[in-house]
């Protein structure tokens, strides 16, 4: 009776009764056409075949969308650190020091000449070697962040490259412009709107051209200590071969030069202050200084090339 009435309440059976039925109903009668069906091949659209197999990438957004994305990404995150106050008086510093000991000195007398030439090799040497170790630091510290980023197809390497470079530039060519005004006026160097804006451009090229280096030198080797090694001798090399320590180099070591930066600002930097001066100083022709910008432009592009050729040589790695 108590089975009963379990079993049916007001002439209906009971949930316990349903489910059981249904499970051995699913199995006598269903279970094994689903399984016939689930195993039989799906036809696939020609079309979802041809975006399945296609090696093309499809993005979300533009190259001109993800490289304005990426640089003002770089601009923000970077620009506290650019302007940190150790690093505006390491270079305020510099310049004030630079200024007291050439006060005021006449660029028309061969003595004073000569003195305001070592002024000159030293702003060449300074504005190689600041770049170099600031931006030697960028891809290996970014390492992490990139490879997760691409290996989520986020955006394109070129992208991101351009981007990442350019975002610096900004930054790193207004501390130069302070540095400039200080001892440019401080030293007593040719005092007309020309040779000063002209020695300022010949400084962001060799910022440009030595911040490539520090981008191909980081981006090849990955490691930061590594990187600094090598970053420390190859500038000591250039900075010897630039002309003011060396002048008549050896014949088999005297193409090391043509590589500096530090060289071809120099060389830039005394045609621009000693025009209508002299003809020549320090075994150099004061002429239009074209091949050394043509040099220094080479350079800008040759650096960042290899950088670029370095992280498309990177092995992704998605759990990195």
């Amino acid at each position: 009776m108590g089975n009963a009435e379990t079993e049916t309440r007001n002439g209906k059976p009971s949930p316990a009764v349903v489910h059981e039925y249904l499970v051995e109903a699913y199995e006598t009668r269903v279970a094994d056409a689903e399984k016939k069906k689930l195993m039989a091949p799906i036809p696939i659209d020609e079309e979802v075949k041809l975006k399945v197999n296609s090696t093309k990438r499809e993005w979300g957004a533009s190259w001109c969308e993800q490289f304005s994305i990426l640089f003002w990404r770089g601009l923000k995150e970077r620009r506290h650190d650019y302007f940190s106050w150790l690093r505006i008086t390491q270079v305020l510093s510099t310049a004030i020091i630079l200024g007291l000991l050439w006060w005021q000195s006449d660029g028309n007398k061969p003595k004073e000449l000569q003195d305001q030439a070592g002024l000159l090799f030293f702003i060449a040497v300074f504005w190689g070697f600041f770049p170099v170790f600031t931006s030697i630091f960028t891809f290996p510290q970014e390492r992490a962040m990139l490879n997760k980023e691409r290996a989520a197809d986020m955006y394109r390497l070129s992208a991101y490259f351009m981007a990442r470079t350019t975002s610096d530039l900004p930054l790193d060519l207004l501390l130069p412009v302070l540095f400039l005004l200080v001892v440019y006026f401080m030293a007593g160097l040719k005092k007309s709107a020309g040779p000063f804006f002209l020695s300022m451009l010949t400084v962001f090229l060799c910022i440009v051209a030595a911040q490539g280096l520090g981008l191909a030198i980081g981006a090849t080797l990955m490691d930061l200590k590594r990187a600094t090694t090598l970053a420390s001798v190859t500038v000591m090399t250039f900075m010897l071969a630039g002309g003011y320590f060396v002048q008549k180099v050896p014949v088999f070591i005297s193409w090391l030069r043509y590589l500096s930066f530090n060289y071809h600002t120099y060389k830039l930097l005394l045609k621009v202050q000693y025009e209508n001066i002299t003809p020549k100083i320090n075994e150099t022709k004061i002429d239009s200084g074209l091949r050394e910008v043509c040099a220094l432009v080479a350079m800008v592009v040759g650096y960042r090339f290899l950088a670029y050729l370095s992280l498309r040589k990177m092995k992704l790695q998605p759990g990195a």
